[in-house]
This record gives C-alpha cells, structure tokens and sequence, in this order.
C-alpha cells in the first residue's frame, strides 16, 4: 500500500517544491536548468517500464511537460494577467506596449527594453517580452481561460534553452 502512494505522494510534494517562485527567480543557466530538470528525469526513470525510455518519451507518455517549459507556460500565464490588469500590479511599471507597425501576430505586442546586463535580462519584465511578442496571431487573449488553453496549443520550443520537448 505504501509503494502506491509514493508517485503520487511525490509529484505532490516534489513538484511545488521545484515550481515555487519560479516566475520570480528563474533560472537561465543552462547548469541550473539541467538541474531542476534531473529532479523530473530521475523520478521519471525510476517508474516501472520506464527506465529504457529516452527523456522526451518518458514525457509524451505520462503526459507531461517538461518543467522548463512549465515555467515558461506561467510566465507567460503572469504576464497575461498583468498586461490585462487581472493582478495587483500596474502593467505601467513592468511593461510598455509596442507601437502597433507591425502586420503579423497579435494586437498585444510589447516594447523589448534592451538590456545592459545579464542581471536585468533575466527580470521577469524582460525575459517574458520576447516570447509574448512571437505567439502566433491565432493564440486566443479574450480572456484567462481561453489564452492558456491556446497558448499551451503553441511550439515553445524555440524559446527554450536546454529541452525542446
């Protein structure tokens, strides 16, 4: 009976742990991001009949994302809900809104800062602008629901730096 409630007992407990704060203090070094993610890869490995299997497949088949790109989905979730005034946070203080010149895409582009430092390329406010400003012009923003539900829909994987999966 113990052995049942280990899985689940440690996605409950692990995963929190692992996400917690992410879209304030994450990670960009390709050293930290492999990691995070070997929390994920080792307790993948260890389900039974899974041990063979290649990292990304393990995924497809529990359904799963990689966490890497899990906290890019919430970054891109926060600064939706800021931009649209669904938090406590002025959308003034973290972004400004580009200039509508450009034909492709969606209606809720943002103007990318440039950045002197890797420190401030790494805030929120600034690592998030690129990747809002190439969603597809089908992503849904009318409302919460319906832009996580398209956004999940999209290939990140261009955005991320260490697993495309």
């Amino acid at each position: 009976m113990q052995d049942r409630a280990k899985p689940i007992r440690r996605r409950t407990y692990v995963r929190p742990l692992v996400e917690h704060d992410s879209i304030i203090w994450s990670h960009y070094t390709v050293k930290d991001i492999t990691a995070i993610e070997a929390v994920q890869r080792r307790y993948t490995k260890r389900l039974p009949g899974f041990g063979g299997l290649s990292y990304t497949e393990r995924l497809k088949r529990l359904n799963l994302l990689s966490l890497e790109l899990r906290r890019l989905h919430a970054d891109l979730i926060y600064c939706y809900k800021i931009v649209f005034g669904l938090t406590n946070l002025s959308p003034g203080d973290f972004f400004e809104k580009a200039p509508l010149s450009s034909t492709r895409g969606h209606d809720y582009k943002l103007y990318k800062n440039r950045c002197y430092t890797t420190v401030r390329s790494t805030f929120f406010s600034e690592r998030i602008v690129n990747t809002l400003n190439i969603l597809p012009a089908d992503v849904d923003f009318s409302s919460l629901v319906s832009f996580v539900r398209t956004v999940r829909l999209v290939d990140l994987s261009g955005c991320l730096r260490c697993f495309g999966s």
